[in-house]
């Protein structure tokens, strides 16, 4: 299976199975749409039509390079990992991350929240201490032969707890030696409670922080009010700042999320940018379609338009010195993740999971608060092991719209949360969102295209 399409002036051929990136000319460009459906003959007639100022002597050269990228499994390549998949299911698992809710509760009252402003559609909770050290017990015993865990603090705002996470922390470094593992915590907050002893803190003990804001202050205000209903952009940007100054170069991302009120979401990415931010992260709004900031498919046009502009704004800064990441323009192409991990995606409900105050375990942080996703407690340990095998089986090949795509060793099947709440299966398709991802890594390929063949020309300038 091939994709090839057209951007920034590329033509960009990928072969699905082997992971191979062509950059081509038109005319090899339009010889690959039909090598697989024409003979050789009806190739040549047609590009001799499409291309009359090339050759034949050209055009055969251009045939056989085709053919040879396919004998070399470059192009054209079968899949190979299908009965992988089948294998994943059989395979033990181990837990080797938690998202730890220690606040049911928050200081925002943003619109779009999929917690109902950090309650999970329940009462308002802080985990305790005691809940809090017992889910650290609970990683340790299950999580094998993995050394590094991660533990994300999530809410609501987890902030609101302050005390307990730096109690959970101390816990944990406390078990590392005895255990032989290696903690690696991440915390994600509204901004609102850092101070001096937070930021400190933080960028002592965290292995990433993830920092909420939508960018420019009408777009962030908007959504993202304080409990008296003001907007929290003044306040919380200078915070930010002042974290970010004092991180150093250690991992954070700001986290924005876009709506149908701005979907010209880049003018927020480049705000966030020029503010001084150099981590960024923005996401599609997932929430009930009746909502009138919910994206719609008509959305989708400007949304396409949009990241293209990024990805041709990040290349033009990058060349300047002040460039900055993307999130979901970040592709390895040498050293990415294992194929099991490509075709199995996240890990949710086998080995990353998710603990509320009372202890009780979700496959996610985004299933809290539906009862027929509780998998046990981190006392008694995972009861609903059917729930769990589910799980397990999920991946690009257990989803029948996923298997004729091109971009599933990208996304892995996608958000088994947002299968679910779209289609009451974890193994449903949501459309949009596999429409907002293709264009993604579209985008972040080109990136990658362009900045090799920037690569290949300094060296060219060199040789001469």
């Amino acid at each position: 299976m091939i994709h090839q399409y057209k951007l920034n002036g590329y033509n960009i051929v990928i072969d699905t199975y082997s992971g191979a990136v062509h950059v081509v000319d038109d005319l090899a460009y339009d010889m690959i749409a039909l090598f697989e459906e024409k003979s050789e003959a009806q190739i040549h007639a047609a590009m001799a039509e499409q291309h009359p100022e090339i050759s034949e002597a050209d055009i055969q050269e251009t045939y056989n390079a085709i053919r040879k990228l396919k004998e070399d499994k470059q192009l054209f390549t079968e899949d190979s990992f299908k009965d992988l998949s089948f294998n994943l299911k059989k395979r033990k698992t181990y837990l080797k991350a938690l998202c730890l809710n220690v606040a049911h509760t928050c200081n925002l009252t943003c619109d779009y929240c999929f917690a109902s402003q950090g309650k999970y559609h329940g009462e308002r909770a802080l985990m305790s201490e005691e809940v809090g050290k017992r889910a650290i017990d609970f990683l340790i015993e299950n999580s094998g032969f993995h050394r590094n865990l991660d533990v994300d603090f999530f809410g609501g705002e987890p902030l609101m707890n302050w005390k307990v996470v730096k109690k959970i922390v101390a816990y944990a470094r406390g078990k590392e030696a005895a255990s032989k593992k290696n903690f690696r915590f991440t915390l994600t907050t509204n901004g609102l409670l850092l101070n001096d002893e937070v930021i400190d803190f933080l960028n002592k003990e965290m292995h990433n922080v993830v920092l909420s804001l939508d960018g420019r202050k009408e777009v962030h205000d908007r959504l993202r009010k304080t409990i008296n209903g003001k907007g929290s952009y003044d306040y919380i940007v200078p915070k930010f700042q002042k974290f970010v100054q004092k991180r150093g170069d250690k991992e954070y991302y700001i986290r924005g999320t876009y709506t149908h009120n701005n979907v010209d979401f880049t003018n927020d990415i480049f705000h966030m940018a020029d503010l001084g931010f150099d981590r960024l992260s923005m996401e599609p709004v997932i929430t009930d379609p009746k909502e009138p900031y919910a994206l719609t498919n008509e959305d989708l046009p400007e949304i396409y338009h949009q990241y293209e502009i990024l990805a041709k704004e990040m290349l033009r800064r990058n060349a300047e010195g002040n460039g900055f990441i993307f999130y979901h323009y970040m592709l390895n192409l040498s050293e990415g993740p294992c194929i099991q991990k490509r075709i199995s995606g996240c890990g949710s409900g086998t080995e990353y999971l998710a603990v509320t105050p009372t202890g009780e375990l979700f496959p996610c942080h985004q299933f809290v608060g539906d009862a027929s996703s509780s998998l046990g407690n981190v006392w008694d340990g995972l009861k609903n092991t059917e729930l769990q095998e589910q799980f397990k089986e999920s991946n690009c090949y257990s989803k029948p719209e996923c298997q004729d795509c091109w971009a599933k060793l990208y996304c892995s099947g996608g958000c088994p949360a947002n299968s679910y709440h779209v289609t009451g299966s974890i193994n449903g398709n949501y459309p949009f969102s596999c429409d907002v991802f293709r264009k993604r890594i579209e985008c972040a390929m080109m990136i990658k295209v362009a900045e090799s063949m920037h690569e290949l020309e300094k060296s060219d300038q060199v040789v001469q």
